[in-house]
């Protein structure tokens, strides 16, 4: 049966005996009596278990789809025919469904995703596209059942956001689905925002990151970090307004600088901060093909013309654009309200060899 040679390959590449004997392993850990002894451990297991589960469930039920129809086969006659033909398509859908798997060879491929949108040139029309781009990727991660956790963000002083922070999760190959978003995203449009309402071109730059959150997958000095306190501003009650609870945590090397005034903990906000920091140092150790965070240099990519990696064009005629794959789409208004699917997935057969 072709279809059971072409799995049986698949799941070889894939590795998916080693896969699920750790996953045998972590429930087996799971099952154990003093398992939530040790808090932060067990919530590490809890989540490496989830995310190889939703791995693996997936090939193992195909799996047993292909064996049972191969039995089928063998006891049908005549008048099951069709009924085969339409199990067999089902199945052969499921396989080049999770066949795109196998594309995602990346380090950090697997890993869920922390999103920043910052505003770029364009003036408050840009702090709207902002917030446009932020309504435009939660929509896609609630299509996709995704969990979105606000981490940072910090208000426009007449309308949208100069910069925010979310962190999606929840998925499989987030990472490596979500990785071709990176870049400055372009907006042309009417601004409302302008007395004659003329046409007015903005830039946001969208910065997808792998989360890396165990300390030893990226290395960091102590000496290499400067960590200032300062009072947190904004909306968040009495206790993040009056308390010295904000931190900025900068890299010294490569001048990355992240700053976390969301929660009301002070270490809270430290713990975060090292988190996103950890998480660009990795990207960017992938982007310059770094061997370790000693040989990085800082990143310098500006949220402006020339650098933009899509157009949405809201007049005078309406179309989508991704310049580097050519896709496009004149109805606008569908990708802005999530449907990304077709250029992440042209993205990925343009840029990833199977």
């Amino acid at each position: 049966m072709l279809l059971k040679n072409e799995l049986d390959t698949a799941t070889g590449r894939l590795g998916l005996d080693k896969l699920k004997t750790e996953l045998h392993k972590l429930r087996a850990d799971m099952a154990r009596t003093d398992f939530w002894a040790d808090n932060k451990k067990a919530q590490a297991t809890s989540k490496r278990e989830a995310d190889l589960a939703r791995r693996v469930e997936p090939w193992q039920q195909l799996q047993r789809g292909v064996d049972e129809l191969e039995e089928l086969i063998g006891l049908s006659d005549v008048g099951m025919s069709g009924e085969l033909k339409n199990q067999v398509g089902k199945l052969e859908a499921d396989f080049l469904d999770l066949k795109k798997q196998l594309k995602f060879r990346g380090p950090f491929d697997e890993r869920d995703v922390i999103l920043s949108i910052y505003a770029g040139a364009g003036g408050t029309d840009a702090q709207d596209w902002v917030q446009m781009l932020l309504r435009m990727y939660v929509r896609w991660a609630d299509a996709h059942g995704l969990k979105t956790i606000t981490v940072e963000q910090t208000a426009g002083e007449e309308a949208g956001l100069k910069s925010v922070t979310v962190e999606l999760t929840g998925g499989s190959f987030l990472y490596g689905k979500l990785a071709g978003e990176h870049g400055v995203h372009r907006l042309v449009r009417l601004s409302p925002f302008n007395a004659d309402n003329l046409r007015q071109t903005s830039f946001a730059k969208v910065e997808i990151l792998p989360i890396i959150d165990k300390p030893e997958e990226v290395a960091l000095d102590e000496k290499d970090l400067k960590i200032d306190v300062f009072r947190s501003g904004g909306a968040g009650g009495q206790s993040v307004n009056t308390t010295d609870s904000a931190v900025r945590v900068t890299h010294l090397p490569t001048g990355i600088a992240v700053a976390i005034q969301n929660e009301r903990s002070q270490l809270q906000n430290k713990e975060t901060a090292l988190t996103i920091l950890r998480s660009r140092l990795a990207a960017l150790q992938l982007a310059q093909h770094a061997q370790s965070v000693s040989e990085l240099k800082g990143p310098n990519q500006s949220a402006e013309w020339g650098n933009q990696i899509r157009s949405y064009v809201l007049h005078p005629y309406k179309m989508v654009k991704d310049l580097r794959t050519s896709h496009e789409t004149s109805d606008a208004a569908k990708v802005l309200d999530g449907d990304l699917d077709p250029f992440i997935d042209t993205y990925l057969e343009k840029n990833i060899s199977a």
